[in-house]
């Protein structure tokens, strides 16, 4: 049995997005296929993902130096501290995001941050940073209208961000070519979702 968290990085629902249009094909075969697993969606656009601000900021100082923090303070890095406890805790982890100026959505990023903490997710060496999440799994979904083949920006940054903390086992469904080639959109999004179906057999 084991724990499954969804990142959901899109605004749109599975009927509007491509990217959890792919997702939805996936978890359904996905919970087929393990029907004890736990599985905990996180959807970016409806849950709450505070960003580093200054709240933070100030409140992480007042905690090192004993003093006591704001309410508001303290509520942002509890909910941090809540979101990377989650990631911790998981086994595996899929990412869905549509590919936005070459770059994450910025609701990503928020949470990228919160799996990125030293001490929990990486430590510090005189050899350099070292991850210690170690034996997770993770799939990104993405979407663009172009053909990347995983040397865009944001496909890149998720397995640095993920290698970085450890996880060196990451797969990839890439939703592509569509806007370059519209006349054979529903054959590439057909060869796509059997794509999703046969990894989520072996996820």
């Amino acid at each position: 049995m084991s724990n499954l968290l969804v990142v959901k990085s899109h605004p749109l629902s599975k009927e509007e997005s491509r990217t959890l249009a792919v997702l939805d094909t996936f978890l359904t075969t996905y919970e087929t296929t393990n029907p004890a697993d736990t599985i905990t969606v996180l959807d970016l656009y409806e849950d709450n993902v505070p960003e580093i601000d200054k709240d933070m900021l100030y409140g992480w100082a007042a905690a090192q130096k004993g003093e006591e923090m704001t309410p508001e303070q303290q509520a942002k890095i509890t909910r941090f501290t809540e979101l990377t406890e989650q990631f911790l805790n998981s086994d595996k982890i899929i990412v869905a995001n549509p590919l936005w100026n070459l770059n994450i959505p910025t609701k990503l990023k928020a949470w990228i941050d919160t799996i990125t903490v030293s001490g929990k997710t990486f430590k510090y060496t005189a050899a350099g940073p070292v991850g210690l999440t170690k034996n997770k799994k993770v799939v990104h979904i993405q979407s663009s209208g172009g053909v990347y083949d995983g040397h865009d920006t944001s496909s890149q940054f998720i397995n640095n961000i993920f290698n970085f903390v450890g996880v060196n086992d990451i797969d990839s469904i890439y939703i592509q070519g569509i806007d370059h080639h519209p006349e054979q959109s529903e054959q590439i999004l057909a060869d796509i979702h059997e794509i999703a179906r046969q990894k989520a057999q072996t996820f």
